[in-house]
């Protein structure tokens, strides 16, 4: 039998238990309340009591990276913004709630490990130890739980954003995880960030255990960013020597990572998406970042190409100028990706579905470029909706939106 039949049937016997699992442990108690497939108010309180318990996640070793993963899906198309968690923990989150119930918006991208974080190393003496870590009690901490029950009474779809491998806190935290230069000194970016060596597993505990104490708030999804290499793949390569003692690929690696994830997260009944760059969607290798679309495409629920029309160079797809034509931009992008998942389907494999990301920013460093407002961003959604994508998430780093309706 082909080997990618039998990981099917493996996913649907493993899809099958779970399903009895669910029967036979009796969580219909209060189904009622639900609403559109969300928890009640009632389990997600529940859920923090056990959250901001002093419990504490520990390292117990690699889950066993030969199971089999299963994809699930959303019960309707998912549209979102992003949101920093100091706006989050700020008054301006009313007007975005706002935003949200007065437009087709239902879900909210937040930061759960930038500005504020879930989780803190627990004190040895003196020392933070990240192999043991546990709920946050900060005063912003406290105050973010607080947000995210008053977001889910709004029914609003919650996706926790982690930035997993460009984490510089993380980084000059615990040194030994990083990226170290071929001298054996710490390896910094352009703007002098230091960033964390994927192949260090060690590492991944802290991404992980955040992800558990997001899913036990109630987040209904993770969301991996930069779950990759550095970009500027050759000049890096020359001057890093990393930690891959299994001698694995970079593409091979991030699998790994967002294979383990995916199991991980699954037992806390939350999904996993993963952020990519746009051309990932368009390319066939890892473009030296270790982000390769068939690869990552079987591990996560939802794969986020980053198709922003600002990003593409002059003349891509036959396009002068890509920030001034972004509906174009955008279908040819989302085309390219039908064409992978196509061809992996066709083989059997289940993939995961497609939710971009789009431009609701002005790029004023790109020559020409137009101000994107509530014309440019219904352009692209309804690029994406003829392209036969109905979910989207819009991104703008000051949390700044136009009302708009497509």
């Amino acid at each position: 039998m082909h080997k990618n039949n039998i990981r099917n049937i493996l996913q649907r016997l493993f899809l099958l238990s779970l399903a009895l699992h669910v029967l036979l442990t009796g969580c219909t108690a209060e189904s009622s309340s639900k609403k559109n497939g969300q928890p009640s108010q009632k389990s997600l309180q529940e859920n923090a009591k056990t959250a901001t318990k002093e419990s504490i996640y520990r390292i117990n070793g690699p889950v066993e990276d030969s199971q089999p993963v299963m994809l699930t899906t959303t019960p309707k198309p998912i549209r979102a913004i992003y949101v920093s968690s100091h706006v989050a923990n700020s008054k301006r989150i009313n007007e975005l709630i706002n935003l949200v119930d007065q437009t087709e918006l239902n879900a909210m991208v937040l930061d759960i490990n930038s500005g504020v974080t879930l989780i803190s190393p627990v004190k040895s003496g003196n020392k933070a130890d990240y192999t043991q870590l546990a709920p946050s009690n900060k005063q912003s901490a406290q105050h973010f739980r607080q947000v995210i029950n008053q977001l889910k009474k709004h029914h609003i779809y919650l996706i926790a954003r982690i930035v997993t491998f460009k984490n510089p806190e993380l980084a000059n935290a615990i040194p030994d995880w990083t990226l170290k230069r071929k001298d054996g000194k710490v390896w910094r970016d352009r703007n002098g960030n230091p960033w964390i060596d994927p192949y260090r597993q060690e590492a991944w505990q802290y991404p992980l255990a955040l992800a558990e104490q997001a899913a036990m708030l109630g987040f209904d999804e993770i969301q991996y960013d930069y779950v990759r290499f550095p970009e500027n793949a050759s000049k890096v390569d020359k001057e890093v020597a990393y930690a891959n003692e299994e001698g694995w690929t970079k593409s091979d690696v991030i699998r790994r990572f967002l294979h383990r994830a995916n199991l991980r997260t699954h037992k806390h009944g939350a999904r996993i998406s993963a952020d990519v760059f746009g051309m990932v969607g368009s390319s066939n290798d890892d473009m030296g970042i270790g982000q390769k679309w068939d690869l990552i495409a079987q591990e996560v629920d939802v794969i986020s190409p980053m198709v922003y029309p600002s990003h593409y160079s002059k003349g891509m797809w036959g396009i002068d100028n890509p920030d001034l034509s972004p509906g174009p931009i955008i279908k040819h992008a989302l085309k390219d990706t039908v064409r992978h998942n196509h061809k992996l389907n066709e083989k059997g494999i289940a993939t995961a579905k497609v939710r971009p990301w789009l431009q609701g920013f002005t790029a004023g460093w790109v020559h020409p470029h137009q101000k994107y407002g509530e014309a440019q961003i219904r352009e692209q959604i309804r690029a994406a909706r003829i392209a036969g994508f109905t979910s989207y998430m819009i991104w703008n780093s000051t949390n700044r939106y136009p009302k708009f309706t497509t």
